[in-house]
């Protein structure tokens, strides 16, 4: 078995053990929020009637709740969220607002070819309409469209930096970057080349766009409350109910936005599977430290390898840097004793000094973790229930950032039972195939786990597993 750059090439044990000998375990975006972006919402009391009722204070949720008011400003919206507004994915995340809405052009290729450019131009205009909507409402979310840096760091990812390049012919924002070049744009000594996709990506501070999503969405009229967890829905002739410990909320329509977490409808329970990401952030630098890697267009940066990184600055000086393992638990549940990693954020920091070897000293400020709703076609599914009353949307795989606003475009126009370009898309009409009940998801998901990694050893070779699954129209690359 092979090995991979990062095994090549590690850094000392001391010099891992000093960056993290006094890093704090807390979500940095969240710790960074000022309390003037943070205030306390009540929790529901007593019955309250709405035309439209969300369950989720994530992106999903909060997208849907602003585009319903601007839709119609006099529809009464209620959003209900068990904790507090952004404090899961939607506030733990990297912050790449990218425009594609299938997890890359490849998972889009393969399971809808028929309408991937569709797909392509759709998630094009959903960015370009993110940021007409941070600009246009004043949204404090540090926006910066600088696209997204893609390095090889292993020589069989050559070629597929080859193929990208040549199926992007034609297309400016492609930009191929020999050894040279990414290096004079990012001075890591384990880029070989990459792509530079200049407009496809955005960088936001996740905290801060669940925030200002939330600001807004009041200011124009929502009405959201905190710290009430909904325990059941139900529905009637002509209404839907969700109910919690000290209320309800009745509505004409719904929209379930619970992304990772137990959905409301039984339908929905084998659909997804929680999957945990970590993530390191560092205290800022210094001038003299970021002339060392250069990194002056800011790009967002995802690696080739199938367990990859991603990484990014920050508007402070900071660099994030997460990803590479993904931990499934047996049993679907999501657990903040699972977010607790020591062995998985030294090898992340091992990582990070083996791509920016120039920076050691540097010390992490922050560790955390958080779970991905993954669906089996890794990217979000949509549907309707209750008679087409409750819409919902989730299974977004780690790239909800920007997608998460074109699925509340989708379950509104679903709610209000017409035809348009987006509930005509195949990936909106047809669900994907739901995991397996255990033990058979975490022998399956598990095993595909260490065929992935066994690739990034082996040039990319992927085995019968995964020629399987892709056979299925279940395998998935990064």
């Amino acid at each position: 078995m092979g090995t991979t750059v990062f095994e090549r090439h590690p850094p000392a044990a001391s010099v891992v053990a000093h960056s993290l000998d006094a890093t704090r375990s807390g979500v940095f975006w969240i710790d960074d929020l000022p309390p003037s972006l943070r205030p306390n919402r009540p929790p529901l009391r007593g019955r309250v009637a709405a035309d439209l009722v969300i369950v989720g204070a994530g992106y999903t949720g909060l997208w849907t709740a602003l585009l319903a008011k601007l839709r119609d400003p006099h529809r009464r919206v209620v959003v209900m969220e068990a904790q507090r507004v952004g404090w899961a994915a939607s506030g733990r995340n990297g912050g790449f607002c990218e425009a594609s809405l299938t997890h890359g052009h490849e998972n889009g290729l393969r399971r809808w070819p028929r309408e991937v450019e569709t797909l392509e131009r759709l998630g094009r205009q959903n960015l370009d309409e993110i940021e007409h909507t941070v600009r246009e409402l004043g949204l404090d979310v540090q926006f910066e469209r600088t696209g997204e840096l893609a390095p090889a760091i292993e020589p069989h990812e050559l070629a597929w930096l080859d193929e990208w390049f040549t199926d992007a012919a034609g297309d400016d924002d492609v930009v191929y970057l020999d050894e040279a070049s990414v290096r004079s744009v990012v001075n890591s000594p384990t880029y070989l080349a990459a792509i530079w996709e200049k407009n496809a990506s955005a960088l936001v501070h996740p905290a801060r766009l669940a925030a200002e999503l939330a600001r807004i969405a009041e200011e124009l009229g929502v009405e959201i409350f905190e710290r009430s967890h909904v325990t059941a829905l139900e529905s009637g002739p002509s209404e839907v109910r969700m109910l919690t410990d000290a209320g309800q909320v009745s509505a004409a329509q719904a929209v379930l936005a619970t992304n990772v977490f137990p959905s409301l409808l039984k339908r929905n329970r084998l659909m997804t599977v929680p999957v945990y990401d970590y993530a390191l952030m560092t205290e800022p630098l210094s001038a003299a430290q970021w002339a060392e890697i250069g990194w002056q267009g800011r790009q967002g940066i995802g690696d080739m390898a199938n367990q990859f990184h991603y990484y990014r600055p920050t508007q402070d000086g900071r660099i994030l840097f997460g990803g590479y393992d993904a931990v499934y638990h047996y049993g679907r549940r999501v657990d903040p004793r699972y977010e607790h990693r020591p062995d998985v954020w030294a090898k992340l920091a091992s990582h990070f000094f083996t791509t920016f070897p120039q920076l050691e000293g540097l010390r992490f400020s922050h560790q955390w973790a958080g779970a991905i709703d993954t669906s089996t076609q890794f990217t979000a599914f949509f549907g309707t229930a209750r008679g087409g009353r409750v819409a919902y949307a989730a299974g977004f795989t780690g790239l909800g950032v920007g997608s998460t606003r074109f699925a509340a475009e989708v379950m509104l126009d679903l709610l209000a039972g017409g035809e348009t370009e987006r509930t005509q898309l195949e990936m909106v009409r047809r669900r994907p195939l739901p995991f397996p009940p255990e033990p058979a998801a975490a022998i399956g998901i598990n095993l595909t786990r260490w065929s992935l990694a066994r690739a990034d050893h082996h040039e990319g070779r992927r085995n019968l597993l995964l020629k399987t699954l892709d056979a299925l129209g279940l395998g998935f690359d990064s």
